[in-house]
């Protein structure tokens, strides 16, 4: 019998989705990466293979805001608010969600909620 462990799944799962999602200049990737401490996500134009906005939960405009947080799910919501703010400014309205392999529950889930109710749209 063949056990795999969590990250072998997300990696398989990661792959994947991989494969089918793919960013354009006028749609890119929404990319999210989760750690057991922070939260990390990023715009991204595949095209041009470059980072349109990024946002975490270690960055300095969040800093002051995180210690009314009370789960990791808040702070989730709040790098939503922050990427969304900045994709705005950035003139992203539209991107395509890579989940990156996690499973579309909690923190995944909280990101993206907040992310769509600050105006962007996937």
């Amino acid at each position: 019998m063949i056990t795999t462990n969590k990250h072998e799944r997300r990696e398989r799962r990661k792959k994947s989705i991989s494969r089918k999602v793919r960013g354009t200049t006028e749609r890119p990737r929404l990319s999210v990466y989760r750690s057991l401490s922070h939260f990390y996500a990023q715009v991204i134009d595949d095209a041009k293979m470059h980072t349109v906005v990024a946002a975490s939960s270690a960055d300095k405009e969040l800093k002051d805001k995180l210690s009314s947080a009370t789960s990791k799910a808040d702070i989730s919501k709040m790098v939503g608010e922050l990427l969304a703010k900045r994709a705005s400014a950035a003139g992203v309205k539209s991107v395509v969600f890579d989940r990156n392999g996690y499973i579309y529950h909690g923190r995944v889930k909280a990101f993206a909620d907040a992310a769509r109710e600050a105006g962007l749209e996937f």
